[in-house]
């Protein structure tokens, strides 16, 4: 007799996570444009975005495929490639927007609370979130993942990449000394069914 599993029953890792993608190089340059983002980060659903100091309190800046950035765009979809056909086996199209740049800084306790990685345009499925800061250089800031209703700290490690489901709750808590950068891309395709 067949066993039939429910989708509750399928393993599948809350996050995984790749390290060394990126040289050090690539990483100060990718971190020096995020400590000089400069729009207030925003919030929204139902295609409308608002500054929400409670629920976000970050700077932000945009990275586009063009031929100066494509080589961070080629690393990252070689480590989401890989990882999806090991753990997640979505059905994934690519980079549907461009790529965030974000600093948290302890002078406005940087943070971002509980969300998922929700857009109303755009499906996203797989969120991925590229530690640029030394943890030496700044205190708090954690990413958690919610897992099995219990919040999960990501190792903080400069270079490692983040890749979670992008309907998965996370937050990234107050920065309390220095700050914190990091580079967040989302991998889209076909809506789940």
């Amino acid at each position: 007799m067949q066993q039939l599993l429910t989708p509750y029953a399928l393993p599948m890792e809350p996050w995984v996570w790749w390290g060394g993608a990126f040289s050090e190089q690539e990483l100060a340059w990718l971190q020096n444009k995020a400590k000089h983002a400069e729009h207030s980060a925003q919030v929204g659903g139902n295609g409308e975005a608002i500054i929400n100091p409670n629920l976000r309190r970050s700077q932000v800046s945009w990275l586009t495929n063009a031929s100066d950035t494509q080589w961070v765009f080629e690393k990252l979809a070689d480590v989401v490639s890989q990882m999806n056909a090991q753990h997640f086996r979505f059905d994934l199209v690519g980079f549907g927007e461009p790529l965030q740049l974000t600093n948290y800084d302890q002078s406005e306790n940087g943070m971002y609370g509980w969300h998922q990685d929700y857009n109303a345009k755009i499906s996203r499925k797989l969120s991925m979130v590229v530690q640029l800061t030394d943890p030496s250089e700044y205190e708090g800031g954690n990413l958690q993942i919610m897992a099995s209703g219990q919040p999960q700290n990501v190792r903080k490690q400069r270079g490692l990449i983040a890749i979670f489901p992008s309907f998965a709750l996370h937050q990234v808590t107050p920065v309390t000394q220095g700050s914190r950068q990091s580079l967040v891309a989302w991998v889209s395709g076909p809506t789940f069914k």
